[in-house]
């Protein structure tokens, strides 16, 4: 005995609704493969329930490129049609479609803050996870690379500034011994011109005074010492050389 025909309307009963649609759906997404496979199509098949989860099927698992494929034909064939931009309904539509397109643009920056998330099924936010856990592994990845950027300037300025120190204390050094050695060399040519002037007053020829001998009177005799230079006083010597004095000479001595 065959299975009545179904009428098509909704159905009443949450669970019944519920099994219906779970039956329904894996027997789709079943006929969506074998097309695929037996016809060699390109197919994608997107469903959305009751409570907002999505179910998708596409040929070797690329909803992207079915989606622009999709895109790319609906755009040739709004071309082919030539529509007149002109008219008021032209632009009307224009307008609801930029308009939809901001809505859905700012629905997805507030989920990427945070916020609106209550209509979101598991696997929409699963997938909102993974596109918030690629950009910022985007954004560390970038931020490393400027640290390292950053480091790296600074190791080379560091660089520069030591191979200046050194130069300039190399510099100073060089200084230093230069100013030794010319304070050397002034030391040594002042010297030998003091070498120089004392042979030169040595050499003059002028007789120093010599101090005059000290008369030793011993023995009614008088003699000459030696000076102060190591001389005698020949002149005196030679004046008293007598060794026989007068006796009157005696007396005033001892007198």
């Amino acid at each position: 005995m065959g299975r009545g025909r179904v009428q098509l309307k909704r159905i009443e009963n949450k669970i019944n609704r519920q099994v219906t649609f779970s039956k329904r759906r894996s027997g789709l997404l079943k006929k969506a493969h074998e097309i695929s496979i037996l016809c060699d199509a390109d197919v994608g098949l997107i469903v959305f329930s009751t409570k907002g989860k999505l179910f998708e099927y596409a040929t070797d698992s690329c909803m992207e490129r079915i989606l622009e494929r999709y895109e790319r034909y609906s755009y040739a064939e709004r071309q082919l049609k030539e529509p007149d931009l002109e008219s008021p309904a032209s632009w009307t539509l224009e307008h609801a479609k930029l308009k939809a397109r901001v809505e859905v643009l700012q629905r997805n920056q507030r989920h990427y803050m945070g916020e609106d998330l209550d209509s979101l099924s598991m696997k929409e936010l699963q997938n909102l996870e993974h596109q918030l856990d690629v950009s910022l592994k985007h954004i560390r990845t970038r931020k490393n690379q400027l640290m390292n950027e950053s480091i790296s300037e600074l190791q080379k300025k560091d660089k520069a500034l030591q191979e200046q120190n050194n130069f300039l204390a190399k510099k100073i050094k060089e200084r230093e011994k230069e100013m030794a050695g010319r304070t050397t060399a002034a030391a040594a040519v002042a010297a030998m011109e003091q070498q120089q002037n004392h042979h030169d007053l040595n050499s003059s020829g002028i007789d120093r005074p010599q101090t005059m001998g000290i008369l030793n009177i011993s023995g009614g005799n008088i003699y000459p010492v030696e000076g102060e230079n190591g001389g005698r006083a020949t002149q005196h010597h030679n004046q008293f050389s007598n060794p026989v004095m007068p006796s009157w000479m005696f007396h005033h001595i001892d007198g």
